[in-house]
């Protein structure tokens, strides 16, 4: 009876809105797009070291800038279960201190070439990088190997990241996005390795220098990691000094351990109320499973995307936005992870239209899943999307980025190209399959976060199930 109800509910809102969002024309006197500029993607040159390191090298000449970045399989998905979020201190702290170098140290000299030394975590890797100039390659090669095979974790050092990680813990956790995000990854995660999105002031408390170091060793191995060096260099010259500096950083003797985060089963059509009291209006968060990196329909799924929600013009942000104004900047995004990929819908809305809002975003869901994009959606989008692509690789750090990001999620040195080659090539029929298999409402867990009267009674003629989150 409860889905009987809710797929009527559907028909009604799509009822509703039959002519509601006709498009508006454009100005006549609008000039034709140009042509869509050739894009050019890096040039990778792959090789392994013996000790099983994964490089990959994109040999850019002119600016006097090389880009570094480190990405190693292991991120809070593979946390201990009883220190979760631990992953994010070892980040914290990894670059504190070597066998050789005091904290100090490390940062005078990867300042003295021109850069710093960023370490990140998320759930399922850790990743090292820096940005020099050309001319101090080989001492930033060493003090990123000096990094991830010898990092020593002082205990003063630990004991100063901890405190600051609590206080930062705090400010995140009084921020409704942050809310909705932890009650989202639980809700779709279960009490997997992704229901994980940051630690716990109890896991910071309980860790060690000694719990940071041990983990360490087991986790920074270079059979599990790649380098990439994107910038101004020789390629032959830069695969010799890697290997001078990375050859000797040896893997531990036993197999790395295998994270097993795929979700098991769907997460239900329901309704998740993290209260914020008070709060004048309220974070809606949408989303359910979508394509991995590597599926064969992202690229569709991608455009779909685009359409329903992911840019400016989209179909969502025109109802919502431009035409009732609910909220200023709704949007959605395929977020993937290496074992998981999720469609996601968020918008912050006053508390007078919380229902109205996700009345509207259900509607503009499904009439995704059953209406087909017209051909001038479709070229906004590629447009969009292409553009967005082209733009973002034009820094050497962000290639870097966006190589190790898709070596993360099982794909290779060739994937930007294919990317781009993919969404030009995705048909309208393309677009209909996989909005029809990821985008309906009936699909979508919602979590909202807001006064809790405000937001039960918004939500109850929906005829969800409502849970509290814990």
């Amino acid at each position: 009876m409860k889905h009987v109800f809710a797929a009527g509910l559907s028909l009604f809102i799509a009822a509703c809105h039959a002519f509601a969002q006709k498009e508006a024309p454009l100005p006549k006197d609008l000039p034709p797009y140009g042509p869509q500029p050739a894009f050019h993607a890096p040039d990778v040159k792959e090789s392994k070291l013996a000790n099983g390191l994964t490089v990959w090298l994109v040999s850019q000449p002119g600016l006097p800038k090389v880009s570094f970045r480190i990405a190693v399989l292991s991120g809070l998905a593979s946390d201990p279960a009883d220190r979760p979020g631990m992953a994010e201190l070892l980040a914290k702290t990894l670059s504190q201190g070597t066998k050789t170098r005091s904290a100090k140290q490390i940062a005078e000299e990867i300042q003295s070439a021109g850069g710093d030394l960023g370490v990140g975590s998320d759930r399922d890797s850790f990743s090292v990088s820096t940005s020099v100039l050309s001319s101090k390659v080989d001492l930033a090669a060493e003090l990123l190997a000096d990094a991830v095979e010898n990092a020593s974790f002082p205990e003063s050092e630990v004991t100063l990241a901890k405190r600051n990680l609590i206080s930062s813990l705090h400010e995140r956790e009084a921020q409704p996005r942050f809310q909705a995000n932890r009650a989202l990854a639980r809700a779709l995660f279960g009490s997997g390795p992704y229901s994980v999105v940051a630690p716990t002031e109890e896991s910071i408390n309980e860790t060690s220098a000694e719990d940071l170091r041990r983990e360490f060793a087991r986790r920074f191995r270079p059979d599990q990691s790649l380098l990439v060096a994107v910038g101004d260099f020789e390629t032959r010259r830069m695969s010799t000094l890697i290997e001078q500096k990375f050859g000797s950083w040896k893997a531990p003797a036993e197999q790395p351990a295998v994270v097993d985060a795929k979700p098991s089963t769907a997460a239900p059509h329901s309704a998740i109320i993290v209260p914020r009291p008070n709060s004048v209006q309220t974070t809606l968060v949408l989303a359910a499973f979508g394509p991995l990196r590597r599926d064969p329909d992202y690229e569709a799924t991608d455009l779909a995307n685009a359409i329903y929600g992911g840019m400016f013009s989209s179909r969502l942000v025109t109802n919502i936005r431009e035409d009732k104004g609910y909220t200023y900047s709704p949007g959605s995004g395929v977020a993937t992870l290496r074992q998981a990929g999720v469609l996601r819908t968020q918008a912050d809305v006053r508390n007078a239209v919380t229902g109205a809002s996700v009345n509207e975003i259900m509607y503009e869901l499904n009439r995704m899943a059953t209406t087909s994009p017209t051909d001038e959606e479709m070229s906004r989008a590629k447009r969009s999307l292409l553009g967005i692509e082209a733009i973002f690789l034009q820094s050497r750090g962000a290639v870097a980025d966006e190589l190790s990001d898709q070596w993360v999620k099982g794909l290779g040195p060739d994937a930007i190209a294919s990317y781009t080659q993919k969404i030009t090539s995705t048909t309208v029929a393309d677009v209909d399959a996989a909005a029809k298999k990821y985008f309906p409402a009936s699909r979508m867990n919602i979590v909202a976060v807001g006064e809790d009267k405000v937001v039960r009674d918004a939500l109850s003629p929906f005829g969800l199930p409502i849970e509290t989150a814990k």
